[in-house]
């Protein structure tokens, strides 16, 4: 083992991963896009598909990429390019990792701009500037329209910025472990107990009813099926990025199945706790059900916790539920090109999480007014890109002794045969039909 791996910074424990990884993977498409699908697609209709995929990804994608990162100590560029190693003797995947890092750097530049507006939006709900707009529509749409726009949030993106890398300027197990053990906790208690509040308000039961109507024929529809894969795969974070540079932090004697397992676990809790306080309120306040995207979170929402009971604490303690899931998701895909720079460049922490901060700030400043394309477009095309190259450099390339060796190190007991099967012949084409699908539609995720 080399120097520079003896000093390689990494989680103090399985639950400081765990919850680091949740975190990573709980951010906006649990929160603004989930409670949409469920709603525009059925409630339960979309649920049975969604819960099938999440555990055939998470039994697969989620493994697979931890180990791959935990196995070769690395990001996505040395990782790939030891599974070329072993197959060639040459480190040439080193250059393919480049596509995950930057697809992770450009994905980060663009959430930072909504991150950027949820803080504005937490802090406006706890001045009072939000609920003091009352149901003026107007009022509440123009807000949103001012602070999307070119040079519209300047203050609070950079803000967003500056918390998250000083969070990861204190390193891994200092600085991202520690934050994500306090942040998702109260994450999920917060939204419990807002979901506690919303059950007990009048017109909530018919949120309810819908989130759990099942509707047979609409399981025949060759599109909801696609949605729901898609939904699943990019919630829980399969990008050959993030989830990879996480596990190259884990330690060795570590369960990666198990890891796995409870990651797709509290992902999926968090989407339904988003849920059952989103579609119930929308409901309270008699908006329509299958609203979506930044909408939904910045003018509809705020439209309905003004018109409820007590809808000013309601609104300060979401806006700071999603202001945690912002920061957790950041700081994962921000870790990936500052990794990069300190395992490539020799760069020290300090200075790659600097480097990292100015470039995205500089670009997310230039890019406010058209976010929702440049998300669009790494969404689309670079992240499942990146989770297929991820499964073809694990299952192919490096191949199946070494796949096998890399997962059942740590556990009880050994992964059956069945795992390597799975992801090559179903996880791996699924990949690309992420890819395919997404540029058919539009976006699946």
């Amino acid at each position: 083992m080399s120097h520079l791996e003896q000093k390689r910074d990494g989680f103090k424990s399985q639950w400081g991963f765990i919850l680091a990884c949740v975190g990573s993977a709980v951010g906006m498409g649990n929160i603004w896009r989930f409670p949409y699908m469920v709603a525009a697609w059925g409630g339960l209709t979309f649920l049975l598909p969604y819960f099938l995929f999440v555990i055939l990804i998470g039994s697969t994608g989620v493994i697979e990429e931890i180990a791959l990162g935990r196995s070769t100590g690395a990001g996505p560029i040395g990782a790939f390019g030891k599974c070329t190693e072993i197959r060639t003797g040459k480190t040439f995947g080193q250059w393919i990792g480049f596509i995950p890092v930057v697809g992770a750097l450009c994905l980060a530049i663009g959430y930072t701009v909504v991150v950027g507006w949820i803080f504005k939006y937490t802090f406006m709900s706890l001045t009072g500037k939000l609920s003091a707009m009352g149901q003026d529509m107007d009022a509440i749409g123009g807000m949103f329209g001012s602070t999307a726009s070119a040079w519209g949030n300047n203050l609070w993106l950079m803000i967003a910025v500056g918390v998250t890398l000083a969070i990861m300027a204190f390193g891994v197990a200092g600085g991202i472990e520690k934050v994500n053990k306090v942040m998702m906790p109260a994450l999920f208690g917060l939204f419990i107990l807002l979901g506690i509040y919303i059950f007990t308000l009048p017109g909530a039961e018919s949120g309810y009813q819908y989130i759990f109507t099942l509707n047979p024929k609409g399981l025949l529809n060759p599109e909801l099926w696609i949605f729901a894969f898609g939904q699943a795969f990019f919630s829980l974070s399969i990008a050959g990025n993030g989830t990879v540079i996480y596990g190259s932090y884990l330690g060795k004697n570590e369960n990666v199945v198990k890891s796995a397992m409870n990651i797709a676990v509290f992902d999926t809790i968090a989407s339904m706790l988003a849920a059952l306080v989103i579609i119930p309120s929308m409901a309270v306040g008699g908006a329509a059900l299958d609203t979506a995207g930044p909408g939904l979170m910045f003018i509809y929402l705020v439209n309905v916790f003004n018109g409820m009971p007590a809808g000013t604490i309601v609104g300060i303690v979401f806006y700071i539920c999603v202001m945690l899931a912002g920061i957790t998701s950041l700081i994962n895909l921000y870790e990936v090109p500052v990794a990069a720079l300190q395992e490539k460049l020799g760069f020290k922490r300090i200075t790659a999480v600097g480097t990292i901060a100015v470039i995205g700030c500089i670009v997310a400043l230039l890019i406010q007014a058209i976010v929702s394309g440049w998300m669009d477009a790494v969404s689309i095309y670079v992240c499942p890109l990146g989770a297929m190259l991820a499964g073809i450099m694990f299952f192919y390339v490096a191949g199946k002794g070494y796949a096998e060796k890399a997962v059942n190190e740590g556990a009880v007991k050994p992964i059956g045969p069945w795992f390597v099967t799975m992801g090559k012949f179903v996880f791996v084409p699924l990949a690309l039909i992420a890819l395919i699908a997404g540029a058919i539609f539009g976006g699946i995720g």
